[in-house]
């Protein structure tokens, strides 16, 4: 049973979905206002939060970066938005899937699940991956270099991580849009480089100088371990 805070100020859709997650089992509790939403995120710890970006008051977005201020609380934007942009801000900001209006019950209810497996420790290797100096450990998702801590957003670990468990390997932008942002389009590419760069930044190199990410023109990125490049 999980307990699902929906922010939408739609009346009707508020009820539709309450009906239609109470029959898949969860508990449901209704903000219809961003204010109230993210005072209810904060107080109550829903184990998912359904946002819509159109609230009366202050808008999705802000909702979002503020609750990412306070919590990890896995987020999936609904929205009516046919902009890709609006969802790319989204999920830049933290944001872990997103919905499209109209969408229907069996389709809401797998990327519930999808984004609890995700985001459920219980899900990830126990085990921390040591590669050269870098070392990441998944139950706590912290990072160290050369025995120091390196401070990473929410996706700059995400992207570490999915480039950890294929190292050596070369992932490709949209690979990387698929995994780590689970946009289906195009037109991410600037999010990927963006995140690439601040990646880079914290872990003291230049795309001109990389020793842990190498980027491969025209293909994508791949992370080495540097003691067994020659």
């Amino acid at each position: 049973m999980t307990r699902v805070l929906v922010v939408e100020d739609d009346p009707e859709i508020g009820r539709l979905l309450r009906r239609n997650l109470t029959e898949l089992g969860h508990v449901v509790t209704i903000a219809t206002e961003g204010a109230s939403g993210l005072a209810q995120a904060v107080r109550d710890e829903p184990q998912v939060v359904l946002l819509d970006l159109g609230l009366p008051d202050i808008s999705g977005q802000q909702v979002l970066e503020m609750l990412r201020g306070v919590s990890s609380v896995p987020v999936i934007i609904i929205t009516a938005q046919d902009e890709d942009s609006s969802v790319v801000r989204a999920l830049d900001a933290g944001a872990d899937d997103y919905l499209a209006k109209p969408f229907g019950t069996e389709q809401l209810a797998a990327r519930i699940r999808a984004v609890l497996r995700r985001t459920d420790p219980g899900q990830r290797p126990a085990q921390e991956l040591r590669i050269g100096e870098l070392v990441i450990e998944p139950a706590a998702r912290t990072v160290q270099l050369g025995g120091q801590q390196v401070d990473l957003s929410r996706k700059e670990y995400d992207l570490l991580w999915v480039l950890a468990n294929r190292l050596g390997e070369v992932v490709t932008k949209r690979e990387l849009l698929s995994e780590v942002w689970q946009l289906p389009f195009g037109g991410g590419d600037r999010t990927v480089d963006v995140h690439l760069s601040w990646l880079r930044r914290k872990l003291g190199e230049t795309a001109a100088e990389p020793r842990y990410l190498q980027t491969v023109r025209g293909v994508g990125v791949r992370l080495v371990d540097p003691g067994t490049e020659h």
